[in-house]
């Protein structure tokens, strides 16, 4: 398979994964929509519904849509990101970019689809959250440990399970995001992905948003380090974990 074709794979997946996350969250925080105050057990299903949909439309790929599994996958000592996607310098490099690209443009398509709620919603932190993650104690060490410990979760099960994302299932990766988000989601909203976090965060600065007011850029590398430490993590302790279930049976 060529580069290209993991690449708009990638963007194709985690933009149906942004624009659908990001869409519940609108739908939830933004004045005056149809699911106006959901409260966040809508977000965290709405948010496993994305990933659902976005496992299927990157399949191609292996539909990693998220720095940390592919992270997570290369220290888990892969030899292959999909079939017949080597794992090296290029391909990684590609996952990375198809990934950011795609969550940028995700969100890009969410702000139109919200473009009226945007401008009749009076707060500027209702807005911002549309697009990124926020803690709700705003501790930065703690904040970091939470996201490292979420995208651990989510890195280990699925390369645990059955390897990359498309090969697990949809449906358990999607129950295992909500799982994550119900379970450890209160303090910072689990971004567990960099991407997913970063790119829509470049899309809230970038965008003609009325009232939008900061992207709060001094935690943005919070919701970027946490879930690459978790992934990486995820990905060496992964490798430990057959040999102790060869070992115990």
């Amino acid at each position: 398979m060529s580069l290209g074709i993991v690449f708009l794979s990638e963007v194709f997946g985690t933009g149906m994964l942004t624009l659908l996350g990001c869409g519940v969250v609108a739908n939830v925080a933004l004045r005056g929509t149809k699911g106006n105050n959901g409260g966040f057990l809508m977000v965290t299903w709405g948010w496993g519904i994305a990933v659902f949909a976005g496992v299927f439309v990157a399949a191609k790929s292996g539909a990693h849509l998220n720095p940390a599994v592919t992270l997570g996958l290369l220290l888990n000592g892969k030899a292959e990101y999909a079939p017949g996607v080597t794992v090296d310098f290029a391909s990684t490099l590609t996952y990375f970019g198809g990934e950011m690209v795609g969550a940028f443009l995700g969100a890009v398509v969410c702000w139109l689809a919200y473009k009226q709620h945007f401008d009749d919603e009076p707060e500027p932190a209702g807005k911002l959250g549309v697009f990124s993650t926020g803690p709700a104690i705003r501790s930065t060490p703690w904040n970091v440990v939470t996201e490292v410990i979420g995208t651990f979760v989510l890195v280990l099960v699925i390369l645990t399970l059955g390897g990359t994302p498309s090969g697990l299932g949809p449906l358990a990766v999607a129950l295992l995001v909500v799982g994550i988000g119900v379970s450890l989601g209160g303090p910072t909203g689990y971004a567990i992905n960099p991407a997913r976090d970063l790119g829509p965060r470049i899309a809230h600065a970038l965008l003609p948003i009325k009232g939008k007011g900061s992207s709060d850029w001094a935690y943005s590398w919070v919701p970027v380090v946490g879930p690459l430490i978790g992934g990486a993590l995820g990905g060496l302790v992964a490798r430990i974990v057959p040999i102790i279930v060869t070992a115990a049976s």
